[in-house]
C-alpha cells in the first residue's frame, strides 16, 4: 500500500519525464535535509520505500516520532542526481505534511499525559490521505480512531435520527456484525449518554459538551456502567483540552490534529 501510494505522488509530479534529466547528464550526488523550525519527525517509512524505488541511499538523523530543533540535520540522501532531484519535492512533502501533523499532534499529547487520557484522531481526513495522515498523528503519540465505516459501529446524530429503538437496533447489530466490533453512540446531552449506556454502547462520545457537563456523565459512569468508556470530542482546542481531561473522561478525539495542522518548515540542500 505504502509503495503504491509513493509512486502515485511522484507520478503526480514528474508527469512524462522530468525535463532537467534530458539536458545534464547524471552523476553522483548526495543532498541534506535540514530543519528550518522545531518539530516532530514523521514520514520516514515513506521516504525509505521512494528511496528504495529510485535507487537512493539515506542515513537518518532523526527517526519517525524523534523532535527537532531548527538547525538539526534530518537526513542525508546520496544518488543518482537525476533520481534526487527528481523525487526531491516529492520527499520533502511527504516530510512536511507527515511532520506537521505529528509536530501539532504531539502538543495535545504532552498536555495529555498527566492525567493518562488517550488522544485519538478522526475520520476528518484529506480523501485518499487516510492512511498517510493517521499515520502521522500515530507518530506524533495519539491512537487511531476507526478507520473507517468497517471496523466500529458508530450511530452519531444523523444515524440516531432513522432508529426509532436503540436498544433494540444494538441487540440486533451485536447478531450482524463482526464479534471484534464496538458499538458507538454520539451523545448531546446527559439524558442521551444515559440512554447509550443503558441500551447497550461500549464507547459513548459526548459531542460538544461543556467539562462540567462532562464531569456529570463520568461520576453517573462510573457509578452503574464502569465497563463502558467516554469519549469527548466537538470543538476542543489546545486551550481547552486539559479541562477535558481533568474530567476523568477515558479519550478525546480532535479532528484538528490533521486539518488544523500548520506546515512545518524543512528544506534539501544539495551538497
Amino acid at each position: 500500500m505504502i509503495e503504491a501510494f509513493v509512486k502515485a505522488v511522484l507520478a503526480e509530479d514528474v508527469g512524462r519525464g522530468d525535463l532537467y534529466a534530458l539536458i545534464e547528464p547524471s552523476k553522483e550526488a548526495s543532498a541534506k535535509i535540514i530543519a528550518k523550525s522545531d518539530g516532530v519527525v514523521a514520514g520516514v517509512k515513506y521516504v525509505d520505500v521512494l528511496a528504495a524505488l529510485e535507487g537512493l541511499h539515506v542515513e537518518w538523523f532523526k527517526e519517525d516520532s524523534k523532535e527537532f530543533q531548527t538547525g538539526d540535520i534530518i537526513a542525508k540522501i546520496s544518488g543518482s542526481s537525476h533520481a534526487l532531484l527528481r523525487t526531491e519535492r516529492t520527499i520533502l512533502n511527504m516530510l512536511l505534511h507527515a511532520s506537521s501533523i505529528a509536530t501539532l499532534t504531539r502538543k495535545y499529547v504532552k498536555l495529555l499525559q498527566p492525567y493518562g487520557t488517550k488522544l485519538l484522531d478522526t475520520r476528518k481526513t484529506r480523501p485518499l490521505l487516510r492512511n498517510f495522515e493517521k499515520y502521522a498523528t500515530r507518530t506524533g503519540g495519539a491512537i487511531n480512531h476507526r478507520m473507517g465505516l468497517d471496523d466500529c459501529l458508530m450511530l452519531k446524530d444523523t444515524h440516531l435520527k432513522t432508529i426509532d429503538n436503540l436498544e433494540e437496533y444494538i441487540k440486533i447489530a451485536r447478531e450482524k456484525i463482526p464479534f471484534t466490533c464496538k458499538i458507538e453512540v454520539e451523545a448531546e446531552s446527559f439524558e442521551m449518554a444515559v440512554l447509550a449506556m443503558s441500551a447497550g454502547a461500549d464507547i459513548v462520545m459526548c459531542d460538544n459538551m461543556t467539562p462540567t457537563l462532562m464531569q456529570e456523565i463520568v461520576v453517573y459512569k462510573k457509578a452503574n456502567y464502569p465497563h463502558i468508556l467516554l469519549e469527548a470530542s466537538g470543538n476542543i482546542s489546545l486551550e481547552t483540552i486539559e479541562s477535558y481531561a481533568k474530567t476523568g473522561i477515558d479519550a478525546i478525539s480532535s479532528g484538528s490534529l490533521i486539518h488544523q495542522a500548520n506546515w512545518i518548515d524543512l528544506s534539501m540542500k544539495v551538497q
